[in-house]
């Protein structure tokens, strides 16, 4: 926008966006009246034909604030386009005049598209539609020397701003490895969706940081950014904000330009986007947000649920219109999922119903398995089932509450050769943690693969520089060697500095150390040990960014899954195969996604797994937020059944492997408040263990005879075992003390229930062959050979396996 001579403040001119000088305001006159007259070729039946009662209300209320409630598959996105095209071929207001907001980009080019196409391409430019970061850089671009800027203001990425980060941590004389950039990182972000300045942080926030230096850092870091003529993209929303309560005169222009705000998942926004546009509407009551209450689940990220849940306190005389008229799911997981979020109490109220009533629809499937493996290949026989019968993979999803859980469905759709892709993440083998715990376990196998040195010899830091691994890749290029061999015969000489030849001397001496290791000690054991002294695992702990817990998680069931191979090589073997598999754009796959990622997705089959206490609701959002907390997890369950068209199907484990040890379980209180009239239980004695083919109506003998829900689930007797274990104290199944004992050592302990350790001393056994027993782990079976204490057992669903005595029971 041009500035007026001699006004370096570049205040806004009086003439809007797409708006000639001296035009016509819409309402009246030649350029009004042209308008509408350009788009009459597409009547307002045109694209108001198809819109349910519901739905033309939200479009045709264009007066006062508006609150669309809008639920899942309730064709929110046609209402909003439909009504900004409304809007502009009514005349209401030039495309300038109106501020449309989303929170992506492609939302935002999705949206222009749908409006041009429902008013016959007559959409030119509409410069206000985008996310809240684009329009707000947009509008400091304008004004940049009143919030501190230039007009060329750079925007940091993550990697600048860590890096900038870490030079004021040093700077102020902090250990950067305890007070880390990425946690520092977190904090500042949480504070700037909150729109406070560094003087507005609250004193005890600021305390938590850096030795109660929190707020100085903050004040230094905005200063260095302002240095830079650079923000962050936290600081687009602050400094737009600060901007207009600093300036009242170029608040009120803005506010003048938007004749209508709209404002789409509203109910994802933070503070500072709710303090945004309530300056921006305080001169201005046509202000439509479109959301859904029930769908709030991005509290981790500083969304708040309640910017929606006041919308009337703040508009006053707001009208809600809500739209419950679902065209995605059936009436049988509409009822499900309208039950379960009922029990939320910070809700505005609505429920889902649906026109199209299908007598043969299939209810909600509730199942159990006897742990997460199981699970797994449950769900892969299922998914082989349905794809049988002609389902396409591309039409199912697995949505899982941690992305730790996608491990073992990654595993057993390599095995059975299905096609899979993770949405909103890279795969589970793939993740930066896994690859640096991959690449410590594969020095300690492979001690010329220096790709995998490199990647860990600095993680965590251990001071090595440039300088330092220069030295060693000279010495190993000269020589043609490997790395880590290069490096044990320069801790011989004098060419490395004392400090590093220490370190690497160390390393290679830990190296060394595992590598004995291998052939004595269960792989999971090892695998932990080497994450635990390496100082891998305590690296994450010591994070305090948003992403550190779920990598422990990730580390965690790394570790747990070293514990299905018998050798360390075998394990490695495996995830070489499992990265190898990637299916393409156009291929056929299921989609393995979290919760989290699935919001806005929908599949004709989901599945559900997960749904135990501590993991779905987690323990952590219980912790941190009580019953907020709660709330927001039983709204993510909402989300996850509502993905599904035609069939959902939810699934727990009875047991767990938690930190390295076999645990019973307790079902998710979410299973509990589904409508039991809408839901059927597997019965678990099912052709597939937890659920089988007969589960899905249309193929398979059904097992449902009595249709009683809830019947059986909890009556068999490995569930009554596995809870008689969990009341009496021991966390799992009590043979695991005796082996805990025999393999005692210091520091970290891992039982593997189902491993062979050869450190085990072969005590004689005092079973007997054919005997019939019972484990944990794999269930019912029956013992085909006997070597010591070791038993080798084919069990009734699990298969031949290789078990310690003091693991089973006789039946």
């Amino acid at each position: 926008m041009p500035q007026h001579p001699g006004d370096p403040a570049g205040r806004i001119e009086p003439h809007f966006d797409n708006e000639p000088q001296g035009a016509a305001k819409p309402g009246g006159g030649i350029a009004a009246r042209a308008l509408a007259a350009a788009s009459r070729a597409h009547d307002v039946a045109d694209y108001l034909g198809g819109l349910n009662p519901e739905q033309r209300e939200a479009v045709l209320t264009l007066d006062g604030p508006v609150l669309v409630l809008a639920g899942a598959g309730t064709g929110k996105t046609r209402v909003l386009t439909t009504r900004i095209a409304h809007i502009i071929s009514q005349g209401k207001a030039y495309p300038g005049q109106i501020l449309a907001v989303t929170f992506t980009n492609k939302a935002a080019r999705e949206m222009k598209h749908r409006i041009g196409d429902l008013i016959g391409g007559n959409v030119e430019g509409m410069p206000w539609l985008g996310t809240f970061h684009s329009i707000c850089v947009k509008i400091l671009r304008r004004h940049a020397e009143l919030a501190g800027l230039k007009s060329s203001f750079t925007i940091l990425d993550t990697d600048d701003q860590l890096r900038l980060m870490k030079q004021i941590i040093q700077a102020e004389g902090l250990d950067d490895k305890r007070w880390t950039a990425r946690t520092f990182a977190s904090i500042v972000d949480s504070w700037k969706n909150r729109a406070l300045t560094p003087e507005q942080v609250p004193e005890g926030e600021a305390r938590a940081f850096g030795n109660g230096k929190g707020k100085k850092l903050y004040a230094e870091y905005q200063e260095r950014l302002s240095i830079l003529n650079a923000a962050d993209f936290g600081d687009l929303l602050l400094h737009t904000i600060t901007l207009f309560r600093n300036n009242p005169d170029v608040l009120a222009e803005y506010q003048k330009r938007f004749r209508y705000m709209l404002v789409d998942e509203y109910q994802d926004t933070n503070i500072a986007q709710y303090l945004w546009l309530r300056l921006l509407a305080q001169g201005n009551p046509n202000v439509c947000c479109v959301g859904d209450d029930d769908q709030s689940i991005y509290g981790w990220r500083g969304a708040e649920v309640d910017n929606i849940l006041r919308f009337e306190h703040d508009f006053k005389g707001a009208k809600v219109i809500r739209l419950e008229r679902n065209y995605r799911s059936t009436s049988n997981i509409l009822a499900a999922a309208s039950h379960l979020i009922s029990h939320n109490e910070g809700r505005l109220g609505k429920t889902l119903f649906t026109d199209f009533e299908d007598p043969d629809a299939d209810r909600v499937m509730v199942a159990s398995s006897w742990d997460s493996e199981e699970e797994a290949r449950t769900i892969g026989d299922e998914i082989e089932a349905l794809q049988s019968k002609g389902h396409r993979l591309n039409d199912m999803a697995i949505l899982v509450r941690a992305s730790f859980q996608m491990r073992e469905f990654e595993d057993r759709f390599v095995t059975l050769g299905l096609n899979y892709r993770v949405i909103g993440g890279p795969k589970f083998y793939e993740r930066m943690e896994i690859r640096d715990a991959m690449a410590y376990f594969r020095c300690v196998a492979q001690p010329a693969d220096d790709l995998a040195f490199e990647r860990i010899v600095n993680k965590p830091k251990r001071g090595l520089g440039e300088a330092t691994m220069k030295i060693v890749h000279g010495l190993a290029r000269a020589e043609r060697i490997p790395m880590m061999e290069a490096a044990g015969i320069l801790c011989q000489t004098e060419e490395l500095r004392p400090k590093a030849r220490t370190v690497v001397k160390s390393l290679l001496t830990d190296f060394d150390r595992w590598r004995d290791q291998v052939e004595t000690m269960p792989p999971t054991e090892l695998a932990e040990i080497i994450l635990d002294e390496s100082g891998y695992t305590e690296m994450w702990r010591q994070d305090r960014s948003a992403e550190a817990p779920g990598r422990l998680d990730n580390l965690k069931e790394l570790v747990r899954s070293v514990g299905e191979f018998e050798t360390f090589a075998g394990f490695l073997e495996h995830v070489s195969l499992v990265m190898d598999r990637d299916a393409g754009v156009d291929d056929d796959a299921i989609s393995l996604m979290t919760l989290h990622s699935a919001k806005g997705l929908e599949f004709d089959t989901v599945f559900l797994p997960g749904w135990e206490e501590g993991l779905f609701p987690h323990q952590r959002a219980l912790d941190e937020s009580g019953r907020a907390g709660l709330e927001e997890e039983r709204r993510l369950a909402y989300v996850g059944i509502t993905r599904a068209k035609h069939r959902a199907r939810i699934s727990f484990a009875v047991n767990r492997r938690i930190h390295g040890m076999w645990q019973s379980t307790v079902p998710s209180r979410f299973l509990d408040e589904l409508p039991e009239d809408h839901v059927e239980v597997i019965e678990p004695n099912s052709s597939y263990g937890g659920y089988g083919a007969g589960g899905f109506g249309g193929y398979g003998a059904s097992r449902f005879d009595n249709r009683d829900p809830f019947q059986s689930t909890y009556s068999t007797p490995g569930w009554q075992r596995a809870q008689r274990s969990r009341s009496s104290g021991s966390g799992g199944f009590e043979g695991r003390s005796r082996f805990a004992e025999r393999n005692h050592r210091q520091g970290p302990k891992t039982i593997e229930g189902e491993l062979v350790a050869k450190s085990v001393s072969d005590v004689p056994s005092g079973f007997s062959l054919g005997e019939r027993v019972f484990h944990l782990k794999f269930g019912y079976g029956e013992i085909a050979s006997i070597e010591g204490n070791k038993l080798t057992v084919d069990f009734d669903k699990a298969g031949r396996k290789r078990v310690l005595d003091s693991f089973v029971e006789r039946h």
